[in-house]
């Protein structure tokens, strides 16, 4: 029997959900913004770059610094993941203490054709860094344990991702077969498809794609959800198509995306460690089988390691 589609309404993740913390605020931004409308853009644009500024001002006075509307701006807290604006002003406020208590300016990230390339490692770095603080700061907790939960206790896991999202899904299940866990990876969407359609009740299925809107992810995850397994989206748009059928969502942060560094590079980034606190959570749940099967991969290798 098909389950009803779960409907998404933002990212706040239903009523009673606690807002997030003040340094996951401008992850939140970088994450959503694309998907906003132009009028939100400005909106989470102004909070972001002036915390301390927008803090202080009334939800008509924010609406007035940005060209928008009181409705706007209510609507862009809610999608932020803030009940009303009262509790973004409140998020501000801790945010521009955090930034005031004497941390490091930042460094700016886009990367010129003609850099140096002692340049480009720093750029580098830095954007690899703020991506994945950026990430940890906007996970979800209570998702990532229930995710963890579904796959320590699955009979089997499909993991779909296509292109630079496939070579994380291989990581992942690398990491799952190494734990003594049954997992595949499939970035051919036939065989996603007709492998799908086999899971049940006790099998998950997680898709990893940054856009949310692969459709040869999309289509494979649906298949599972619709056949009873756990679904999971690893995904920097919580609010993309493919979590209608995702029973828990990772949402993922990205830098922003240049000419030299493509959003695969970035997202790339995020998804790897969402897949790292994945397989540690698993492996802990399951330590007593995961420490042996573990330890004889690594016998099994060292030959070819002297």
């Amino acid at each position: 029997m098909t389950q009803d589609v779960k409907e998404i309404f933002g990212s706040s993740g239903g009523p009673g959900k606690a807002p997030p913390a003040p340094a996951a605020l401008t992850a939140k931004v970088r994450t959503l913004a694309p998907s906003m409308t132009r009028s939100m853009q400005r909106v989470a644009e102004a909070v972001a770059s002036d915390p301390a500024g927008c803090a202080a001002l009334t939800v008509t006075g924010l609406a007035e610094l940005t060209g928008t509307s009181e409705a706007t701006v209510v609507r862009t807290a809610r999608l932020l993941g803030y009940p009303g604006y009262r509790d973004l002003r409140l998020a501000l406020a801790g945010l521009a203490a955090q930034q005031q208590s004497g941390r490091a300016p930042a460094l700016t990230t886009d990367i010129a054709v003609d850099d140096p390339i002692a340049d480009v490692v720093a750029k580098l770095a830095y954007d690899e860094q703020q991506t994945l603080a950026d990430t940890a700061a906007g996970l979800d907790t209570v998702q990532l344990g229930a995710a963890v939960a579904a796959l320590a206790g699955a009979r089997r896991t499909d993991v779909y991702g296509i292109g630079a999202s496939g070579l994380v899904a291989q990581d992942l299940t690398q990491k799952l077969l190494r734990i003594g866990l049954i997992a595949h990876a499939h970035s051919d969407p036939h065989l996603a498809v007709t492998n799908a359609v086999q899971l049940r009740s006790g099998d998950v299925a997680i898709a990893i794609t940054h856009s949310g809107s692969t459709g040869d992810v999309i289509e494979p995850l649906r298949a599972a959800f619709e056949h009873g397994a756990t679904t999971v989206a690893i995904t920097g748009r919580p609010d993309g198509p493919v979590t209608q059928y995702a029973d828990h969502v990772l949402t993922t942060s990205t830098s922003r995306e240049s000419e030299l560094r493509p959003a695969a590079m970035s997202s790339r980034t995020s998804q790897l460690l969402v897949v790292d606190c994945l397989f540690i959570g698993v492996a802990q749940r399951t330590y007593e089988a995961a420490a042996p099967a573990l330890a004889a991969s690594y016998e099994a290798l060292a030959h070819r390691h002297r």
